[in-house]
């Protein structure tokens, strides 16, 4: 029966981009369970599909791409949920999408792994600028010279980690 079940699904029709899909096409495109899918759902308020009567989901394109790189942030980037949660929050959903949508076919999570590592690489440089930026600001506001001090030292190790993952990929 199984066979039977896989071959339909390789016999189907490739949809449009633009169409909608259900959690089982958005499921098996990435390689994660329909559960993983809802999980991210309550995690990620990002993530919104669309919800049909008898409570059926739709994910949009756009869904699908912010879903892409959730799986790749988690799966590829080793990043933790809270970790994917913070670069949301501070480099915002549009970025990173544009950032992970780089690659030619989108269709394909597992595909295009190094090219989304390098993206990825450049979410997180963006995100640390910006760290950066609000750091320098802050410092000069409130803190003593020697937290001064230790917030430069560890700025300055975070960056020679950031250039090792660089060289890495």
């Amino acid at each position: 029966m199984r066979q039977a079940g896989a071959a339909q699904k390789s016999a189907r029709p490739r949809k449009s981009a633009a169409a909608f899909r259900t959690i089982s096409e958005v499921a098996d495109d990435l390689g994660v369970q329909q559960h993983v899918l809802r999980f991210w759902e309550t995690k990620f308020s990002q993530v919104k599909p669309l919800k049909r009567g008898g409570g059926r989901r739709y994910y949009r394109p756009e869904d699908i791409s912010l879903l892409q790189a959730i799986h790749c942030l988690l799966y590829v980037e080793g990043y933790t949920i809270k970790g994917v949660q913070k670069l949301l929050r501070d480099v915002g959903k549009k970025q990173i999408v544009t950032n992970f949508s780089g690659g030619a076919a989108k269709d394909s999570a597992a595909s295009h792994r190094g090219d989304r590592t390098s993206t990825g690489v450049a979410a997180l440089d963006v995100s640390v600028e910006k760290t950066e930026k609000q750091t320098e600001s802050e410092e000069k506001q409130s803190l003593s010279d020697p937290q001064r001090d230790a917030l430069k030292s560890v700025l300055a190790e975070l960056k020679e980690l950031r250039g090792m993952v660089k060289k890495r990929n």
